[in-house]
């Protein structure tokens, strides 16, 4: 803890109210907006743009109280300001979730390709109940006979929920682009694992970096497999781009962050990150000596008890763990008859029938 300490500092210890922005350079402001889970605000960031208006980075989910924290800022201390651009860092709801809305109000979008086009299929995906295939994925999982029958019944989570429409048309941002915003000029890295094609950005006009859901503090991005891609290896893909940031890190930039508060220390942030990861994967490891399903796998991976309220975040990251072991080649799989996956280290496994994969 105590090098921890050392290593990360937080300059700015309180975080703005919402409704209210909070400098933390020249021509950026810090925002919060609410959520309504334990993880309960995402941070949003104004840039000053001079005669064009304003850039938005992030904005929150379509809520009530996200929408009224917005008019409020901007109608105050922004008053006379348009918003010009939004960028979103990715397509997750918390962090383009108001994108259409500011749309709607003269503003263009900025995404990288992948998130335009996820977030834009996603909320037009709207379902009333879980679908086929997500019930085979939970199943594969190993998650019990009565949660799965409550499941069934659920209206489950859609984008729709708390995303405004999204109006046709984007402007892409990709790799290696330089991006100009508040007077300063930003290169553009993307990383992979949390979301697809995630765009973080880098001042070249001083140490500042926007990491949104990237580049975290204290905290570890979900990183989680889904039936639409029930193979994926987002743990591979986060610790390559992790890799790949660390060459940019120095200690003196100063971070902000999609959650939490800004930070310095980023060289040893993404170690940090780096490390968890290979913790959880080798404690995974000792934990598969025996057949394991995915929900059985929480103990090892997390070290506490997951509730209700995390158990679909808990699933999903198990998921990716495993599959990163199995194709890694140190874990073997087996389909149980009633459609879960039994993982298991190769070393210990004596033998599985012919349908393992």
């Amino acid at each position: 803890m105590d090098q921890t300490a050392s290593a990360i500092a937080h300059p700015f210890s309180v975080p703005p109210l919402p409704g209210t922005a909070l400098p933390v350079a020249d021509r950026v402001w810090w925002l919060r907006l609410p959520l309504p889970m334990a993880l309960d605000h995402v941070n949003a960031y104004v840039l000053d743009d001079g005669d064009l208006g304003l850039t938005v980075i992030d904005t929150g989910t379509n809520s009530p109280k996200s929408r009224a924290a917005w008019q409020q800022v901007l109608q105050g201390e922004f008053a006379g300001k348009p918003v010009w651009r939004v960028i979103a860092s990715h397509h997750h709801p918390d962090h383009l979730g108001l994108a259409g809305w500011f749309q709607d109000r003269g503003a263009e979008l900025w995404a990288t390709r992948t998130a335009w086009l996820m977030a834009r299929m996603l909320v037009l995906d709207v379902q009333a109940l879980p679908s086929q295939q997500t019930m085979a994925f939970w199943r594969s999982a190993g998650v019990d006979a009565a949660r799965l029958a409550t499941k069934a019944a659920e209206r489950p989570f859609n984008f729709a929920d708390c995303v405004a429409a999204m109006p046709l048309g984007f402007h892409r941002i990709r790799q290696g682009d330089v991006v100009t915003m508040a007077g300063r000029h930003w290169d553009v890295h993307i990383g992979h694992g949390h979301a697809p094609e995630h765009a973080t950005f880098w001042s070249r006009d001083g140490d500042l970096v926007i990491g949104g859901d990237q580049l975290l503090p204290g905290i570890s991005a979900n990183l989680g497999v889904y039936a639409t891609e029930p193979d994926a290896d987002p743990v591979a893909d986060w610790l390559e781009s992790c890799t790949r940031l660390a060459r940019l890190a120095t200690p003196a930039q100063l971070v902000l962050p999609g959650h939490k508060l800004p930070f310095t220390g980023l060289p040893f942030r993404i170690g940090q990150m780096i490390d968890n990861h290979h913790g959880a994967l080798a404690r995974l490891l000792d934990h598969l000596a025996t057949p394991q399903v995915a929900v059985a796998c929480f103990q090892p991976l997390f070290r506490r008890s997951v509730g209700d309220a995390e158990y679909g975040l808990a699933l999903v990251e198990a998921m990716a763990h495993l599959n990163h072991l199995h194709q890694a080649g140190t874990v073997v799989r087996h389909r149980r008859s009633d459609g879960a996956w039994l993982w298991q280290q190769k070393q210990a496994c004596i033998a599985f029938p012919a349908s393992s994969a």
